[in-house]
C-alpha cells in the first residue's frame, strides 16, 4: 500500500482557508465522538498548540516510528492514528526511549498528534461499520450498542449477507478484503457449514464472544483471539455456531482510513476550509511472516 492522498487543495488557497488545528478538532469531533470512547481509553491530542494552521493531515493506524517519521518528513500538519501512543500512563517523555522520542519527534517537525481509537470503533461510519460494508453485511446494528449514544453507534457489528454462504468461502471473501499481511485469516468451525448471519469487531474482539453468540451469529469475525477463550467459545457453541474467524489487527482497522479520510476532509471543505489528506500505505502489523505445515 502506499499513502493515498484525498483531493488536493486549490493551489490558490488564501490563510483564510486554512483551518487551525483546533478547528480540525472540532471537526472531528463531530465525526468521532470523544463520549464514545471507551472508559479505559486515551483518546484526543496528544501533541499540538491548538492555534496552529492545518495544511496537511495524515492518517494511520499506529503511531509507529516509520509513520510517525513518514508524517514529520512530509510536513505534516497533524497525524490521526487510530492507536494511542500513551494509552497508559507515561512519568517520563525523555528522547532515549521509543515513546518519548516519537513525541519529541511530532514536536520538533510541528505536527500535533490526534487518536481516534474506540471512538473511531463505535461512531457511524466507523471502524466496524467500514468492515460490515466491505463484508457485504446489511440491516446492521451494533453488537455492544453504546452507553451514551444513537441507536446505531456501539462497539462491533451484527448483520446479514444477503444469502448464505459456507464458512469457507465467507473467510475467502475477508481474506480477498482485507490488505494483506503475513498472519493471514485463521478460521474456526464447519468449512462447509452455511453462514449468514455474521457479528464482527475491528480489532481485538474477544471480550464479545458471548455477545456475538447471544445474538445468534453464525460467525464471529475479529482480531487476536488468544488460545483459551477461542477454546472455550467453541467448547460452548450450539451446533457449531458461530464459528470463529481470526484476522490480523492492524488489516481489520485499515480499511477505515480511507473512508475516515474522506469523511473529515469533506467536513472541513463544507466549512470552506482548504485541506491536504493522505492516508498512510505502510503496513504496521507487528508481523512478518508466518511458517506453517508444508512451508
Amino acid at each position: 500500500m502506499s499513502p493515498s492522498p484525498a483531493p488536493r487543495p486549490n493551489e490558490t488557497t488564501t490563510d483564510s482557508q486554512v483551518p487551525t488545528l483546533d478547528e480540525v478538532l472540532d471537526a472531528a469531533e463531530e465525526l468521532w465522538p470523544r463520549s464514545l470512547a471507551e472508559s479505559w481509553d486515551a483518546v484526543g491530542l496528544v501533541t499540538g498548540r491548538r492555534e496552529a494552521p492545518v495544511r496537511r493531515i495524515h492518517f494511520a493506524v499506529d503511531p509507529v516510528r516509520a509513520v510517525i517519521e513518514e508524517a514529520a518528513s512530509s510536513g505534516t500538519d497533524l497525524l490521526i492514528t487510530h492507536h494511542p501512543l500513551l494509552l497508559r500512563g507515561v512519568t517520563s517523555v525523555e528522547a532515549g526511549q521509543f515513546k518519548g522520542e516519537m513525541v519529541h519527534r511530532l514536536i520538533e517537525s510541528g505536527c500535533a498528534l490526534l487518536t481516534a481509537h474506540t471512538n473511531g470503533d463505535s461512531a457511524i461510519g466507523g471502524v466496524n461499520d467500514v468492515l460490515a460494508g466491505a463484508l457485504g453485511l446489511e440491516d446492521t446494528a451494533p453488537l455492544a450498542p453504546a452507553a451514551e449514544g444513537l441507536v446505531q453507534e456501539g462497539l462491533g457489528r451484527i448483520g446479514m449477507l444477503t444469502e448464505p454462504m459456507t464458512l469457507g468461502d465467507f473467510a475467502a471473501r475477508v481474506f480477498s478484503v482485507l490488505p494483506a499481511v503475513a498472519g493471514g485469516v485463521r478460521v474456526a468451525g464447519d468449512r462447509d457449514g452455511l453462514v449468514q448471519r455474521v457479528a464482527l469487531c475491528g480489532g481485538a474482539g474477544d471480550s464479545m464472544l458471548s455477545a456475538a453468540a447471544e445474538a445468534g451469529a453464525d460467525v464471529f469475525l475479529t482480531a487476536d483471539l488468544r488460545h483459551h477463550p477461542a477454546s472455550e467459545a467453541r467448547e460452548a457453541a450450539v451446533g457449531g455456531r458461530p464459528g470463529l474467524i481470526d484476522v490480523s489487527h492492524f488489516a481489520s482497522e485499515w480499511l477505515w482510513l480511507p473512508t475516515a479520510a474522506q469523511a473529515l476532509h469533506r467536513a472541513l471543505t463544507d466549512r470552506g476550509y482548504d485541506v491536504e489528506v493522505a492516508v498512510s500505505g505502510i503496513n504496521t502489523d507487528p508481523w512478518v511472516f508466518v511458517l506453517t505445515p508444508g512451508h
